[in-house]
C-alpha cells in the first residue's frame, strides 16, 4: 500500500503550539484511525462482508481510488477545507481501509499479523521516537527517502504483473521497511516544524495535526505490511 504524500510546508504566523502537546494529539488521531481500521477489517471478516471485495475487481478499483482522493483532499487541499472535513475524510480513510484490510484475515496467519503488529509498533515507536529528539536536522532524507519510495512503487507494481518470489521478495520488504522507518522520523521532524510556525489554538494548527496523523498512520500501516510479508514469506520458505 502506497499513498502519495503531501508536500506542504507551511509558513504561517509564528508563535507555535506546544510540540508535545501537537505531536501528542496528533499521536491520539493516529491511534483513532488505526483502531478504526482494525475495527472495520475484523467485522468484515467476521460477517463475511469481507468474501464481496473477491466477487468484484470494480469494487477494489473504486475504493482504491476513493482513498486517493481522500489523502489527496487532506494533504493537497488542507489550506480550504475545514478541520472538520480533514477529520472526516482521515476516518473516511481509515474505514475504507478497514474493508480491504478485512481481506488479510484470509490470506495470512492471526498470528502473523499480531507479531508484525507489535513489531511494527516498536520501529514505529523507535524512529517517532528519534526524529522527535534528534538535533540533526533531517530534511535531507527527503529527496532520497521519496525516490526510494518511487523506486520501491516501480518496482512492486513489476512485480505484481511478473511475479517476485523467494529471497527478492524478503529483500524488496527489507528495504521498503527501512525506508518507511526512515520517514517516520523524517515526517515526525517535520511535523515539529510546521507546529513551531502556527499559532497555538487556531484551526489551522488542528488541521496540522490531522494532516499529521494521516502521514504518520501511513507510515504505520506500510511498516505493517511489510513485516508482515516477511514474515508470512519466511514461513512459506
Amino acid at each position: 500500500m502506497y499513498q502519495p504524500y503531501g508536500t506542504n510546508d507551511f509558513e504561517y504566523g509564528w508563535g507555535g503550539v506546544d510540540l508535545s502537546a501537537f505531536l501528542g494529539r496528533t499521536y491520539r488521531w493516529m491511534f483513532l484511525g488505526l483502531l478504526t481500521t482494525f475495527v472495520v477489517a475484523f467485522a468484515g471478516y467476521w460477517t463475511g462482508a469481507v468474501l464481496l471485495l473477491f466477487r468484484s475487481t470494480f469494487l477494489l478499483i473504486g475504493l482504491t481510488i476513493l482513498q486517493l482522493v481522500l489523502v489527496w483532499r487532506v494533504s493537497g487541499s488542507l489550506h480550504r477545507i475545514s478541520a472538520s472535513s480533514a477529520l472526516g475524510s482521515f476516518f473516511a480513510y481509515a474505514v475504507l481501509n478497514g474493508v480491504l484490510f478485512s481481506a488479510y484475515f484470509l490470506i495470512f496467519h492471526l498470528s502473523s499479523m499480531i507479531y508484525a503488529f507489535a513489531a511494527a509498533a516498536l520501529y514505529f515507536g523507535i524512529m517517532a521516537f528519534y526524529g522527535s529528539r534528534t538535533t540533526k536536522d533531517l530534511s535531507g532524507w527527503g529527496p532520497m527517502l521519496f525516490a526510494g519510495l518511487i523506486a520501491l512503487m516501480v518496482v512492486g507494481l513489476i512485480g505484481s504483473l511478473f511475479g517476485m518470489m523467494g529471497i527478492t521478495e524478503i529483500l524488496y520488504c527489507g528495504i521498503g521497511l527501512v525506508i518507511f522507518m526512515g520517514l517516520t522520523a523524517y515526517d515526525v521532524q517535520r511535523l515539529g516544524r510546521m507546529a513551531a510556525q502556527v499559532q497555538p489554538g487556531t484551526e489551522m494548527a488542528e488541521k496540522i495535526s490531522i494532516y499529521g496523523a494521516l502521514q504518520l498512520y501511513l507510515d504505520f500501516i506500510n511498516i505493517f505490511l511489510f513485516i508482515l510479508r516477511m514474515l508470512s514469506r519466511s514461513q512459506d520458505n
